[in-house]
């Protein structure tokens, strides 16, 4: 990618809590040209467990493009508050994924990450939907 900057878009979802779970995350350049976009079935996980998998999964995608800074977007709040350092992480599975996470951003000259509404999250959400779907439907 020829951009300083990539935009992250990344969601995870389970149907149930736990349930079926799967992570997505599209890779946009800072002119809106999608990079590329991934979805991922998790098992049974919880909502903020595959949250947190979004963002390991988009930060895979950014690293494979060789994007050197990143904005990342969330429509968790929760997840942006914990890894804003807002929000203390008081589950002892959801912190290795959080550790995991801030390991991962270290390897970026610089990352910002923003809360964002559900509705402009649709392409991040709709690649978890059809991680689901073709795994549940299989």
């Amino acid at each position: 990618m020829n951009q300083e900057r990539g935009w992250l878009y990344c969601d995870g979802g389970s149907r149930g809590n736990p349930g079926p779970g799967a992570a997505g995350a599209v890779l946009y350049t800072q002119t809106g040209s999608v990079v590329e976009g991934r979805g991922k079935y998790l098992g049974t996980t919880t909502n903020n467990w595959a949250e947190y998998h979004g963002v390991l999964l988009g930060l895979q995608l950014a690293r494979e493009h060789n994007v050197p800074k990143l904005k990342i977007h969330l429509d968790s709040e929760l997840v942006v508050r914990q890894l804003n350092g807002q929000y203390r992480v008081k589950d002892p599975k959801l912190k290795i994924l959080w550790e995991d996470v801030k390991r991962e951003l270290k390897h970026f000259q610089a990352c910002e990450i923003v809360h964002i509404p559900r509705e402009q999250n649709a392409a991040a959400d709709r690649l978890v939907n059809e991680a689901l779907d073709r795994h549940l439907s299989a």
